[in-house]
């Protein structure tokens, strides 16, 4: 007899296949809880930044990693300098969130108060970085080898190449992480920060605490036992018993008082904590020569030595040993982002992935010889390609940049991955040009 398997269901088999599925989710579950933890053990907090990335795991593990080793790993700048060149570096694009929250690290490292005053309060070698902090930012094909020099050169006030090479890295990586920020709107989280004292809601008043008021929250209320209920006096009542009552509530009458005085206190001091935060989150106190902007990289520049050309200098062949060699590890852990950020599964298709990429570059004044560019205008409409360039050069001055009306039909996580997309792009493409000057220094 012939039994015909085709039809025919294995039970264990499927459920096989069910428990690994399922481990497969629960193992991504965990990993994301892993790297929450991380973020809680490091800095506090889990920061919205990391929120937002949490829908791809495998490369908020690498982000992460990055940048614990940056701004806290061993490394030859102080920790204090290492967050102080964070703020200038999110200042030059008025991203008061990351402001704020490098200030509150600042502050937690040891770093002194007074700095935060503004720029001028800094030290003068933080003031000299001023200059190629505001190239890199806004134009880093400018970044030029006389830049490398005088920050070399300054006489007492001069910086290592090491230091050097770990400000630019903390400065690129600020700068687009900055467009991350603005892209997904996590810069108006910082409006949110005002809380209600002590968890209390902000219609309560804390004189209804005295007053007996039923919408008193349960926190602030005296204790069930301890509450003063109205009762007639019994005629029968003796004197003692009179008097116990009366020093009962005047006993009370204090506590309340008491208590009262020190919710006022925690409120005045909670107030003054967020007027403190929101002064640090003013980025116009880090920043000189605030008219100098983006500008279009000319078509007509493409023949002068501004261009970089991926076959003259990449990240590959010439960013990630020079970067390497002067920063250890460091080239390893970008790379690592970089080549996760374009790994990731997603619906987008690798030719839009790498149209994506390479519009960003281009607008930034980086060509690729081998590159049709005729498939970024048959792959990108041109509301996105607005969203990317404006998300990419100059974030703060769209705030909120329109997003295109294709994203309506794509899953939120299908968005933050343009976004990642964005930042690594501009992350390499401003790596490439400080490289490309300490290069053309170290030959000179």
């Amino acid at each position: 007899m012939i039994i015909c398997t085709s039809k025919m269901e294995y039970p264990l088999i499927s459920q096989c296949k069910r428990v690994q599925k399922q481990v497969m989710v629960n193992g991504e579950k965990e990993r994301v809880s892993l790297l929450f933890m991380k973020a809680l053990v490091s800095r506090g907090s889990v920061d919205a930044v990391s929120q937002q990335m949490v829908s791809h795991p495998q490369y908020l593990e690498s982000f992460l990693r990055t940048q614990h080793y940056i701004l806290h790993m061993d490394g030859p700048l102080p920790l204090p300098y290492r967050h102080y060149i964070a703020i200038m570096a999110a200042a030059r694009y008025h991203c008061s969130y990351l402001v704020c929250l490098h200030s509150a690290q600042f502050l937690r490292v040891g770093g002194d108060p007074l700095w935060l005053q503004g720029l001028e309060a800094a030290p003068p070698r933080l003031r000299l970085l001023d200059h190629i902090n505001k190239v890199l930012a806004h134009q880093p094909w400018l970044a030029a080898c006389s830049h490398i020099q005088t920050l070399l050169k300054a006489g007492e006030q001069c910086w290592s190449l090491a230091e050097l090479v770990q400000a630019v890295v903390i400065l690129a990586h600020c700068h687009s992480l900055c467009s991350f920020v603005f892209g997904c709107d996590t810069d108006s989280d910082l409006a949110h920060l005002a809380k209600s004292p002590n968890g209390t809601p902000p219609t309560f008043c804390p004189f209804d605490a005295a007053n007996g008021n039923a919408n008193v929250p349960q926190s602030l209320r005296a204790p069930s036992e301890h509450i003063t209920r109205r009762r007639s006096l019994d005629s029968s009542c003796d004197v003692v018993c009179l008097k116990e009552r009366i020093q009962k509530s005047q006993q009370e009458q204090e506590k309340r008082e008491e208590r009262l005085l020190q919710t006022q206190t925690l409120q005045q001091t909670d107030l003054e904590d967020e007027e403190e935060m929101l002064c640090f989150a003013d980025p116009s106190r880090f920043i000189t020569d605030p008219d100098f902007c983006y500008q279009e990289f000319a078509r007509r520049d493409e023949d002068h030595l501004q261009v970089l050309r991926v076959q003259d200098y990449s990240w590959e062949v010439h960013g990630f040993s020079l970067i390497n060699r002067l920063y250890s590890d460091i080239g390893h852990l970008l790379d690592d982002r970089f080549r996760s950020v374009t790994s990731l599964p997603s619906l987008h298709s690798s030719d839009l992935k790498r149209a994506i990429w390479n519009y960003i570059h281009y607008v930034l004044g980086i060509r690729y010889d081998d590159y049709d560019y005729g498939e970024v205008n048959q792959l990108l409409e041109r509301d996105l390609k607005l969203y990317i360039k404006a998300v990419a050069c100059f974030p703060d001055v769209t705030k909120t940049p329109v997003c295109p009306l294709s994203w309506t039909l794509l899953k939120a996580s299908e968005r933050i991955h343009v976004n990642l997309l964005i930042m690594e792009a501009r992350l390499q493409a401003e790596l490439l040009y400080a490289l490309r000057a300490i290069t053309r220094y170290m030959i000179a």
